[in-house]
């Protein structure tokens, strides 16, 4: 989908006009999933508008490709995805690919967690660092101990590192607009600068409190803001945990007392209610991918800010319930 670009005329004739125009010829930028459409969205903010391969909605571990998405696969100049530990899907149709595409779990520069890794809070004042417990035994190969936590986009730091990257294949694509994709990545930085010294000062107060996820995804977030969730409840796909699994999990809660239980758009699982009732846990969203996002600038850090925010107004308000 190549598009022109509109000439500004100062006196020129239509016939430079369209030469000028013709000159300029959008780069066509395909994401695997929203938050990465996120952050390229950032970088070519009035340039061009970057595609997405996952819809909202879909999950991105069980991904199936359609025939219109292996031609956008094929059809793109850059195309991003976070790598196989992700998006194993994808790994058969890249490998046809003539343009350029980027494996950003291999970029030089990320912070790159393991899962079964510890979170070290050092910079946060904690002495020690804290293991969170994983309650179930239904992880998927994807979640294995040691395997790559590929939930990456959820550390701002990274962020940068994926967007300065974006800006200069851009940049290379696309020498006329080189210019407007570095100040956009300046302001981008500047922006996310900001947000992430506000969700730490509002985040620090709230490290020891106590909450739960429903899948592990948080981690890198977790850690950027010197949080670590409680526990992992392992509900996940079509096999429903038996007895003893949910005896532990809702054992695991009411240890903890006042908490809260987070999901993840677009369903909250079924046995959220079995497993709290009456216990003292607070349910809330968080919101990993960007559902409700607006694809533009600003967007990416709409999404860290989102989650930051969910994340504080649940565990206030057990500041307030203990008071």
């Amino acid at each position: 989908m190549k598009k022109c670009q509109t000439a500004s005329l100062f006196g020129g004739s239509l016939l430079l006009a369209i030469a000028s125009c013709s000159a300029f010829a959008e780069v066509r930028v395909v994401t695997s999933i929203k938050p990465l459409q996120l952050i390229a969205a950032e970088i070519q903010d009035g340039v061009g508008e970057p595609e997405v391969l996952v819809p909202a909605g879909s999950s991105s571990h069980s991904f199936s490709l359609k025939p219109s998405t292996v031609r956008d696969i094929q059809a793109a100049d850059i195309l991003y995805w976070i790598g196989p530990d992700l998006e194993n899907y994808l790994a058969k149709s890249i490998t046809a690919r003539s343009g350029k595409t980027v494996v950003i779990q291999k970029l030089p520069g990320l912070h790159i967690r393991h899962f079964g890794e510890e979170h070290e809070h050092a910079e946060h004042g904690h002495e020690e660092p804290v293991r969170s417990t994983a309650v179930g035994d239904d992880h998927d190969d994807q979640h294995r101990p040691g395997s790559i936590d590929a939930h990456l986009w959820l550390r701002p730091s990274n962020a940068l590192v994926i967007a300065k990257q974006m800006a200069t294949d851009l940049s290379a694509a696309d020498p006329q607009n080189s210019a407007r994709y570095q100040a956009n990545f300046e302001a981008f930085s500047a922006r996310l600068g900001e947000q992430d010294r506000r969700l730490k000062n509002r985040l620090a107060p709230l490290a020891a409190k106590p909450f739960f996820v429903f899948h592990q995804t948080f981690d890198y977030f977790e850690e950027a803001y010197g949080l670590n969730h409680t526990g992992v409840l392992a509900i996940g796909g079509e096999v429903r945990p038996g007895a003893r699994h949910i005896a532990e999990m809702r054992a695991k809660l009411e240890a903890a007392g006042p908490s809260c239980l987070f999901s993840e758009p677009p369903v909250r699982p079924k046995l959220s209610d079995t497993l709290t009732s009456g216990l003292p846990v607070r349910f809330a969203e968080l919101d990993a991918l960007g559902y409700g996002v607006t694809v533009r600038a600003g967007g990416y850090g709409e999404l860290i800010t989102r989650i930051g925010d969910e994340l504080a107004k649940c565990l206030e308000a057990l500041n307030k319930a203990g008071s």
